[in-house]
């Protein structure tokens, strides 16, 4: 049984960070889309078109009948754990500093064996439920748990270290002055996170929802305006060497294509708050949290961006606002390259019109800002790097995979 997790100690000041390591990351091309389904958070392995059999480790050609036709699908998790060793030492150096660490074999429902990471609540002969977790590397490895959830799961080493779980972790919510961030503040108190530093630009101006953001414990306030770099500048040098979690929860959609307006006043405001934001962001508080990114219980995990899916297709009636959305999403790519070198995680939730005032003529459906905050939640909890959040988000998601074309023509509708 797994022991429950205990809030780590303050770090020692004098203490030496850990420098961050990372597992052995090199991967074939094919073998990409493992991570493509681990960043999801799906479990899919290779399945011959032609003879279905079912593959793994990821080839270029069917073993059975020699077919190329093999793409990765979604297939039963089930197995049956055949065999389990624990090691305590290795010549990996990423492994080295971790041991002991527990791997063994599993005989998969869906045909084959598995050489995959234990759970620790998982023994040989214990019927298990496979999963595609990301590493610290970005990569997709195997992760075997229970069939039936256990006690305390969610706080076992191994688990933990290929997730970035809120519980007694450190999180920074950049604005909490709309409904979005306070939502967001209450999930990850509920989520167990130690400490909630909630931003508020012109914290002097009362706000709906003041008194309850207040009142949820672990919640500290600070001033914090993404359009001033300075503003910024300041809290990353008071708050950024203990941010796990950072979450830039900022919104400013405008309503408005791109010729049918008069002037760039409002495309210089979406700019300048949403991507010029994000970048203050990333400047500031990004070399610390890499530099962070292995140290121990007291390490950065994730730097969260709320994205609207209309970054990934433009939605002509919010056109300007999709081009700012789409420049964050570049530039959150960036920012994972850069931080991965730490292990920290760069995660984007992308949803569809949220159920706010700017918003209000957009028909539903809708997402409500306490069900985003939950699905962030979840998202940091498996570890993963793309979520979609609602039925408008997952529907465009399914829709660029078959016809990206016909969605293009239907939203100028």
């Amino acid at each position: 049984m797994t022991d429950p997790l205990t809030r780590p100690r303050r770090k020692d000041p004098l203490k030496k960070t850990r420098e961050p390591l990372l597992p052995q990351g090199v991967r074939s091309r094919t073998a990409h889309g493992l991570t493509a389904a681990a960043a999801e958070g799906r479990f899919a392995l290779q399945v011959c078109a032609d003879c279905g059999a079912t593959l793994y480790p990821p080839r270029d050609a069917c073993p059975r009948c020699l077919s190329a036709r093999v793409p990765f699908r979604e297939v039963s998790a089930g197995g049956v754990v055949l065999a389990g060793t624990t090691i305590r030492t290795s010549i990996d150096v990423y492994f080295r500093e971790r041991t002991p660490w527990r791997i063994g074999t599993v005989a998969m429902d869906c045909g084959p064996s598995v050489v995959a990471h234990l759970h620790g609540d998982v023994t040989e002969g214990d019927r298990v439920r496979m999963t595609l977790r990301l590493d610290k590397s970005g990569h997709a490895v195997t992760l075997a748990m229970p069939e039936q959830a256990t006690e305390h799961q969610e706080d076992d080493v191994q688990l933990r270290e290929l997730t970035c779980d809120p519980k007694f972790r450190r999180v920074l919510i950049t604005d909490a002055r709309n409904a979005t961030g306070q939502a967001m503040a209450q999930a990850m108190a509920t989520a167990g996170a130690a400490i909630i530093v909630a931003g508020i630009a012109d914290a002097w101006k009362p706000w709906p929802g003041e008194a309850a953001l207040r009142a949820i414990p672990g919640v500290e306030i600070v001033a914090l305006d993404l359009t001033d770099s300075r503003s910024v500048a300041d809290v990353a040098g008071e708050i950024g060497h203990r941010v796990d979690i950072l979450v830039n929860t900022t919104e400013h959609p405008r309503v408005g294509g791109i010729i049918g307006r008069h002037g760039l006043t409002i495309a210089r405001e979406e700019i300048d708050i949403r991507y010029f934001g994000l970048l203050r962001l990333a400047q500031q508080f990004g070399p610390p949290m890499r530099a962070r990114g292995a140290d121990g219980a007291n390490a950065a995990a994730a730097f969260v961006n709320l994205l609207s899916v209309h970054a990934l297709a433009n939605w002509p009636l919010y056109g300007a606002f999709s081009a700012a959305e789409a420049a964050c999403l570049s530039a959150a790519q960036a920012l994972r390259a850069e931080l991965r070198g730490g292990g920290v995680k760069v995660l984007n939730i992308f949803t569809g019109p949220l159920d706010n005032e700017w918003f209000q003529s957009v028909p539903p459906p809708k997402v409500a800002p306490a069900a985003l905050a939950a699905a962030t939640v979840e998202a940091l909890r498996n570890g993963i790097e793309d979520a979609y959040v609602g039925d408008i988000a997952q529907d465009i998601r399914a829709r660029l995979d078959v016809q990206p074309k016909a969605l293009e023509r239907e939203l100028e509708a």
